[in-house]
């Protein structure tokens, strides 16, 4: 196992390079890369805007002629009447000259340099004496990782392994995330929050295409800034593409995998003056299969018994995905948008089980049973997301206000057949079960924030959140009856209801940096409120949480040498939700009979983090961070022995308590290394170690010592290839307590599992991908991928409680190969003046090219 460690944590990675491809036709400096963006006003002695001045942007380049460097005009254009300009496009590579000239006053020169990318000068006066802006040093690369006082910022999109696939695909490769044989994710071994561009969503990461990801933010220890819910477990922040360039620009991509499963989309992006048209749509198709098998010992039946069962498991199906977006830049500083989602999907899951049974008692039978079930589920979702975004002269101050709104519906039908066999293999008798269910979500947030630079680098952030989410979920349960010959509802298996929860948010927060050493304090106050109503017999549930606060600091000092060290604490909260709250007993799966606690109440945590991040040359980076998680009134399952209100025998029931308390604590590293110009290595190790501690109900949890590691490596190879491979390991690990997930509506159709004490099996996994790029530009590639290559993850858990011990053992989607091709047009405008109506500005101009 040292071995293992040891090699996840020596070997190191530089960020991938990323560069932005244009076509034939833009007039750019032999390479030099683009991107780069200044916008600003020129203003008189008195503050009054200065019309049609000519603002043009020069570069030194050695002249083929005379062999001599000489300055070469590169972009230009003549301000508005408000005096405002915004010069798009410029190289990334400098050093750049922005020179101004109009009628009356003197010339204005300033080095352009670039980050940030989007900058915004000011107000610039034309006056005898002008200071120039400070420039910034420019690199052409995009890093895999980007470190903020906050958060971890890791660039996906040269991510070739999941091309073609979902977000699932993604998380699957980024450092710090763990991603289960069901599709769960993990962050330090608990369940994020997932966030779509700064907001929560309700999609699930199977509805979000991987080729529409731009970057992933992982947010260990969030700050008062984001939603305080959600405990420990820190926010997956999912990045879509955007495109700003002026002119139209798009690709296309289609894909197939080894059953036939296709794939395909496209994205538009079409700039023009202060209009900005962005539009996407993408389409999956799903064909997925599993089978496992439990062992389960029921020592705690009368008779016990010995239970053996293996599965069969398909699921196909599909989604689409569009999105269609407007930016309206009404002035150089003040932004509008608007953008309406439209998801779409059809899911038709089969499952086959059988179940053999031995009775454990002198003279002991044996039974053998086959249940065989489909399902049809459909879902259908909306959103519209109203952005403002007002940039103020000074640097760094700005005003955003965000309206998002993502409402669906779900419809599902589901029938279930149980064949029990006599002593000559025949049917002896069968059960026919019929569920019908259906729901609806909503989920709507309004968001300002503002933030105020003071002098130096003091910042002032604060703002206000509203979260507003309706659930609607019909589940109703029926049983085939030989007498009627026809389905009749079980009241007592059914449930309909309905429930909202609203949460109510202000925070702010204080930031500056004195010499090397930063900090960044703030605070969130919460209060929330929730009813529910079960429609089957008229309860009603209600609970107000009153205003609590959530501190949370961040410190960091900058060391010699490109050395920092951070340090950061916060408090969090997680609210049960309502399908862990209702009594409802969800009787679907006989072996994992699930039931909610309406005597819940909210988990607290208390989060403390430090951080150690070296820079090398090169750009290659390695970081450490030790962390400690404290938990009270931990929410968590629970095994109890109830009464079946169907046939009243007794049956094992999952349900939830709160525990008195759980700690988590953990050692993560992460390294980045370029170990050659054609081989970039990242490397992930995360050793922790958890307890809960249920004495106040049941034995506590043992502690156990556990660690996940994840290699990347990319190699660029002759002739335009791309190879990458990536390995991921799990040593054994303690069951997971509790998900807390936002439960769509209706029930799932899977084998959760209990929570009783037990422990996951160690596995590991071994993906591919080789990418070839051809045509003028590398407009266009072909990917092909293999995931699980060595047919190696396996989840292989084992449980066991006072009523039984159970193994049970899973494989999903081995050996997935994917085939995909993508393709990338369009035309940037390179015209330097758009403008008629040149003024007096022109004639300076046409001085300055000649």
């Amino acid at each position: 196992m040292m071995k293992k460690i040891y090699l996840f944590i020596t070997l190191l990675l530089l960020s991938i390079s990323t560069w932005a491809q244009l076509p034939a036709g833009a007039r750019i400096p032999m390479g030099a890369g683009m991107g780069g963006r200044v916008y600003g006003k020129v203003v008189d002695p008195d503050g009054k805007p200065v019309p049609y001045a000519s603002v043009i942007v020069l570069q030194n380049r050695m002249d083929t002629a005379t062999k001599k460097m000489q300055e070469k005009l590169l972009k230009g254009a003549l301000t508005k009447g408000n005096g405002e300009f915004t010069l798009e496009d410029l190289p990334a590579r400098g050093p750049l000259k922005m020179r101004i000239t109009a009628t009356g006053y003197k010339t204005f020169e300033q080095a352009v340099t670039f980050p940030p990318f989007d900058k915004d000068l000011g107000n610039i006066k034309l006056t005898v004496s002008t200071t120039q802006l400070q420039g910034v040093t420019v690199t052409s690369t995009k890093p895999l990782m980007q470190m903020d006082i906050d958060k971890k910022v890791f660039n996906v999109e040269k991510n070739i392994v999941s091309a073609g696939g979902t977000a699932l695909d993604v998380m699957k490769n980024v450092p710090s995330v763990n991603v289960d044989i069901n599709g769960n994710v993990t962050l330090r071994n608990s369940s994020p929050q997932l966030y779509i561009d700064g907001r929560p969503t309700t999609l699930t990461l199977e509805q979000i295409p991987a080729d529409a990801i731009e970057n992933v933010e992982v947010i260990t220890n969030p700050s008062a800034k984001y939603d305080a819910s959600g405990g420990g477990a820190g926010i997956l922040n999912i990045v879509l593409k955007k495109n700003r360039k002026t002119g139209y620009n798009g690709n296309i991509r289609a894909g197939v995998d080894k059953r036939g499963a296709l794939n395909g989309g496209g994205d538009f992006n079409l700039r023009q003056d202060k209009v900005n048209i962005t539009a996407s749509v993408m389409g999956n198709q799903m064909k997925g299969r599993a089978n496992g098998t439990t062992n389960r010992n029921n020592f705690g039946d009368e008779p016990a018994t010995l239970v053996n069962q293996s599965n069969s498991n398909k699921n196909d199906g599909g989604f689409v995905f569009a999105k269609l977006g407007l930016d309206w830049f009404v002035t150089n500083r003040t932004t509008l948008s608007v953008a309406g989602i439209k998801v779409h999907g059809a899911m038709n899951p089969t499952e086959r089980i059988d179940i053999h049974t031995d009775t454990l008692a002198k003279g002991g039978m044996s039974s053998f049973s086959e249940r065989n079930s489909d399902s049809h589920n459909k879902f259908n979702a909306n959103g519209l997301v109203l952005g403002m975004k007002h940039l103020f002269p000074k640097e760094g101050e700005e005003l955003t206000a965000d309206f998002n709104y993502f409402g669906g519906k779900s419809d599902n039908h589901s029938n279930y057949r149980t064949d029990y066999y006599g002593l000559n293999n025949s049917i002896a008798n069968s059960d026919l079960q019929k569920i019908l269910g259906g729901g609806e979500i909503s989920f709507m947030t309004i968001q300002t924030d503002y933030v105020k630079p003071f002098s130096g680098k003091l910042k002032l952030e604060t703002g206000l959140r509203a979260s507003i989410r309706k659930t609607k979920s019909n589940f109703n349960n029926y049983m085939f009856e030989n007498d009627k010959q026809d389905y009749v509802l079980i009241p007592a298996a059914s449930n309909n209801y309905k429930n909202s929860d609203n949460v109510y948010a202000a925070y702010a927060s204080v930031s500056n940096s004195i010499g090397n050493f930063g900090y960044k304090a703030g605070v969130r106050a919460e209060s929330s409120n929730y009813t529910g109503d079960l429609l089957n017999n008229g309860q009603h549930f209600k609970n107000n949480y009153p205003v609590s606060l959530f501190p949370s600091l961040f410190l960091s000092e900058k060391l010699k040498n490109q050395q920092e060290l951070q340090l950061s604490y916060t408090r969090r909260i997680n609210r049960p939700n309502f399908f862990q709250l209702i009594p409802f007993t969800d009787s679907t799966d006989k072996l994992n009979i699930t039931k909610g606690n309406p005597g819940l109440v909210p988990e607290f945590t208390q989060s403390l983090e430090m951080s150690y991040l070296k820079t090398f040359k090169g750009n290659n980076t390695f970081l450490a961070s030790l962390y400690y998680r404290h938990t009270n009134n931990l929410i968590t399952r629970y095994l109890t022995k109830e009464t079946d209100p169907v046939n009243g025998q007794d049956m094992l029931v999952n349900t939830y308590i709160n525990a008195n308390s759980s700690y988590s604590a953990g050692l993560e590293l992460t390294a980045m290394y370029n170990l050659a110009k054609w081989w970039n290595v990242s490397a992930n190790a995360n050793i922790y170690n958890s307890k809960i501690n249920t004495n106040n109900i049941a034995q506590s949890q043992d502690a156990l010592w556990s660690w996940f590691g994840k290699l990347n490596n990319t190699f660029k190879l002759p002739a335009n290839f791309e190879l990458q491979l990536t390995g991921t390991y799990q040593s054994k690990t303690n069951l997971p307590v509790s998900d807390n997930k936002n439960v769509q509506a209706g029930p799932p159709m899977q084998q959760s599992q209990n929570a009783s004490q037990g422990y996951i099996a160690s596995f590991y996994g071994v993906d591919a991908a080789i990418k070839k790029s051809f045509l003028k530009n590398n407009a266009a590639s072909i990917t092909l991928s293999v995931n699980d290559i060595f047919r190696s993850r396996w989840s292989d858990q084992y449980s066991e409680s006072p009523y039984f011990t159970q193994y049970y053992s899973r494989l999903r989607d081995p050996q997935m190969i994917r085939l995909n091709f993508a393709y990338r047009f369009g035309k940037i405008d390179a015209s330097l003046f758009k403008r008629k109506n040149m003024g007096a500005g022109m004639q300076g101009m046409q001085e300055v090219i000649q």
